[in-house]
C-alpha cells in the first residue's frame, strides 16, 4: 500500500447550492468507483472552487454521502482571467495499492477540458 493524490474536477451549469452539491457528490463517488476506493481508505480531500462559487462548500456533499470520518476541507482557486468557470476541483489523498500509472483522475462535464490528456478528449 502508498499514498496516493487523486485529482478530479467537475464544471457545473450555475452557482446553485443543490447543483453544486450534485456535481460535487458525483465527482467524489466517480473517483472512488475508478480507483476501487472505500472511505476507510481515504487519508483527506482537499477541494477548491473558481472565485464565482460561493453557493455551498462542496465539502458539505462529502459529508452528505457518507464520509463522515474523513478530513475534508474547501479552498477558492486563484482568480486567473482566462480560466474555466465554475469549477469543483479535489485532490483525493488515499492509501492505494495500485502504482502511481494506474491511478484514474477523474473529470467530468466542462471539466474534461482541464486535462484532455487524461480524459480522452484530445
Amino acid at each position: 500500500m502508498a499514498v496516493r493524490a487523486i485529482r478530479g474536477a467537475t464544471q457545473l451549469e450555475k452557482d446553485e447550492r443543490e447543483h453544486l452539491l450534485e456535481r460535487s457528490a458525483e465527482l467524489v463517488r466517480a473517483v472512488l468507483q475508478a480507483n476501487d476506493l472505500e472511505s476507510e481508505d481515504l487519508i483527506s480531500i482537499l477541494f477548491t472552487v473558481t472565485p464565482d462559487l460561493h453557493s455551498e462548500f462542496p465539502a458539505v456533499a462529502g459529508r452528505q454521502i457518507g464520509l463522515t470520518d474523513v478530513p475534508l476541507m474547501c479552498m477558492q482557486e486563484i482568480d486567473v482571467p482566462h480560466a474555466l468557470p465554475r469549477v469543483v476541483r479535489m485532490m483525493v489523498h488515499a492509501e492505494s495499492a495500485r502504482s502511481r500509472e494506474k491511478i484514474q483522475h477523474v473529470y467530468l462535464h466542462g471539466a474534461v477540458s482541464l486535462r484532455p490528456d487524461l480524459t480522452g478528449a484530445q
